[in-house]
């Protein structure tokens, strides 16, 4: 059974990885494991309280399919939890690591995204991150950008986000490109 680590923090965006734990839960049967930091319950952006299966001090990159690491308000701050360790663990055991928006912060300051094509909300926004040195593979894209094991999307893109991840996880096909059209209808421009 395909296995993935959901990394949500207090203040998370709830809207960033809904469609992700959703659709690979109760469509695909996966096994959708929410942690915190030290396994403590969280509040989303929306108000939404949600408790942990286990704490993200915990996970380990043997035991998961992918990483997903959801944005939010905290990573902006000096309360944002050292990522490091779990990012790298996950890493060094080739499984799949991806971050969207404030996440990619996390990433960031892990390392990982010095030396692989990445996106985030904006070029300045991963800038001065304390550890990052990849601003020649930065990609300015309104969708998710995949290298290898590692996906990033700005806050925006949580469909291309999620069709990365399954993409990564070998369910590329038909059936997700008509997923993705229908999940994201409403950005196609409308005929003059």
């Amino acid at each position: 059974m395909t296995r993935l680590a959901i990394v949500l923090t207090e203040g998370f965006a709830d809207w960033e990885v809904a469609l992700l734990t959703a659709s690979a839960r109760s469509h695909f049967g996966f096994d959708v494991v929410t942690a915190t930091p030290q396994g403590v319950e969280v509040r989303s952006m929306g108000g939404m309280r949600v408790t942990a299966d286990t704490a993200v001090e915990r996970l380990h990159g043997d035991a998961f399919d992918a990483l997903v690491v959801c944005g939010g308000t905290i990573w902006e701050t000096e309360q944002a939890p050292d990522m490091k360790p779990v990012i790298n663990d996950f890493l060094d055991h080739g499984t799949l690591v991806a971050g969207i928006c404030g996440a990619t912060l996390a990433l960031a300051r892990a390392g990982a995204l010095n030396a692989a094509a990445h996106t985030s909300n904006a070029p300045d926004f991963l800038a001065g991150a304390e550890g990052y040195a990849g601003q020649a593979h930065y990609r300015d894209t309104p969708q998710a950008v995949r290298d290898g094991r590692l996906i990033t999307a700005p806050g925006s893109a949580p469909m291309t986000f999620a069709a990365e991840i399954y993409r990564a996880l070998g369910l590329g096909g038909d059936e997700l490109d008509q997923y993705v059209l229908l999940f994201g209808a409403e950005h196609r421009l409308k005929a003059a």
